[in-house]
């Protein structure tokens, strides 16, 4: 089974990015043999979408679940959409997550774990204090890019979308994968004419 999980660096004795859309790396493995592709996210300075064009990108490299610390509202909807089960909370080495995943220990999730917009502005120097140096900012990295100073708690489960949130998330979420498929069409129509 084909699974991601994201990763602050190319290897599964790396830690676990705490944000899915603009995590560092993410790595799908196969569970079975722990090969893996490692993939560079090129969402990760995204200025919107960020969860899901992750979402996307990982869905067409087959993987059937996800791994990582937290999941927001687009990307969950986009990961559920494409029938992937989601599980969050991780942190540590990738490695010790695929175990536990192997053994059965990871419960999936039944909505996103964080608000909207949760990992922008964390661990890339651009922090967003909240003021007179009593240390409450959210932006602990170290301007690297990494994650690895992120030391706050990870919230947990946010409750459920209403209804309209949820058929909104929907409308958000088909509209984006139209668009996509609008420049797919279109690509291939160039490259057909050539």
């Amino acid at each position: 089974m084909k699974i991601a999980i994201t990763s602050t660096a190319p290897d599964l004795d790396a830690e676990i990015d705490p944000r899915f859309g603009r995590a560092q790396y993410l790595l799908v493995v196969e569970t079975e043999t722990l090969q893996f592709e490692a993939i560079e996210n090129p969402n990760i300075a995204a200025g919107g979408g960020a969860g899901i064009q992750t979402s996307q990108m990982i869905a067409n490299k087959g993987a059937e679940a996800v791994l990582t610390g937290n999941c927001g509202p687009n990307a969950y909807q986009t990961l559920s959409a494409a029938g992937m089960q989601v599980y969050v909370g991780l942190s540590g080495p990738v490695r010790q997550a695929v175990e536990a995943f192997k053994r059965g220990e990871l419960q999936p999730i039944a909505g996103p774990s964080v608000p909207g917009h949760f990992g922008i502005g964390m661990g890339r120097g651009a922090g967003r204090g909240m003021g007179m140096g009593r240390g409450m900012g959210m932006g602990r990295g170290r301007g690297t890019g990494m994650a690895a100073g992120f030391t706050g708690p990870i919230p947990g489960p946010t409750p459920p979308p209403s209804r309209e949130e949820e058929l909104e998330q929907l409308k958000n979420g088909a509209e984006a994968l139209k668009q996509q498929l609008e420049q797919m069409t279109q690509r291939i129509k160039e490259l057909e004419g050539q």
